[in-house]
């Protein structure tokens, strides 16, 4: 297997520096151009690709025009614009639902704080952490979606399993100047190389510092399962 460096500043120092290298100009794909229009692409990319959320929003942003056209707007409406998104009802549910307490209660104007963002339809924290990094230039936090959940803990940077857990130890161990960008590495390189199922460690520039090189390692440390049975169950 990989040998990991001493100790887990060392071993990010280190993976940050090789993806700025691999990735220099990464970035967030979601495309928008308004807060409004980021936290509800981010809402809708919940368990759905970015790729199509962005297909989604080409026709939804023409659309609607501010909170109110989103709040005023019946359910079923809103979600049969949505319907080629994951669980498109609930989402519809939110957008509407956070759409009116923006009106109600921030003068239609999208809020600047981890609690107040939290406090509306369908926003948790990685959704929160991405409106204020991306929206307010306010970071206060890591986002952690699927591929910094899986990398972080394939390569023996954190030992925590939850989201939130997760984050709490980056946040220990990632210079704070990075924060924003270590979640745009790990998501550029989860996509192009450190896949969830078949990663391609053969030609991946961490290889040598990963302790879950399917070349020399049985275990992925991303969720303790033997390779094989990864494999196996991808097939049924």
């Amino acid at each position: 297997m990989g040998t990991p460096l001493e100790t887990p500043e060392a071993q990010t120092e280190e993976l940050i520096h090789r993806l700025h290298e691999k990735y220099p100009d990464t970035t967030i794909s979601l495309t928008f151009s308004s807060r409004l229009e980021l936290l509800i692409a981010v809402i809708l990319s919940a368990q759905c690709t970015d790729e199509r959320v962005n297909g989604t929003t080409a026709e939804l942003f023409e659309k609607y025009d501010g909170a109110g056209a989103y709040a005023e707007v019946e359910q079923d409406e809103l979600a049969s614009d949505l319907d080629s998104i994951t669980y498109f009802n609930n989402k519809a549910k939110y957008i509407r639902s956070a759409c009116q307490d923006i009106i109600d209660h921030h003068d239609e104007t999208v809020p600047d704080t981890m609690d107040e963002l939290t406090d509306l339809a369908g926003v948790g924290r990685k959704t929160a952490n991405v409106v204020l990094q991306h929206g307010h230039d306010i970071v206060e936090g890591i986002v952690v979606d699927t591929h910094v959940q899986r990398i972080s803990r394939r390569l023996g940077v954190v030992d925590a399993e939850r989201p939130e857990a997760i984050e709490s130890e980056l946040m220990e161990i990632v210079p704070e100047g990075e924060w924003q960008q270590f979640t745009h590495l790990l998501i550029s390189h989860g996509r192009a190389t450190c896949t969830a199922i078949n990663p391609d460690c053969a030609d991946c520039g961490l290889n040598e510092l990963c302790p879950s090189s399917k070349l020399d390692s049985d275990i992925d440390l991303a969720d303790g399962e033997e390779w094989w049975s990864l494999w196996e169950s991808s097939y049924h």
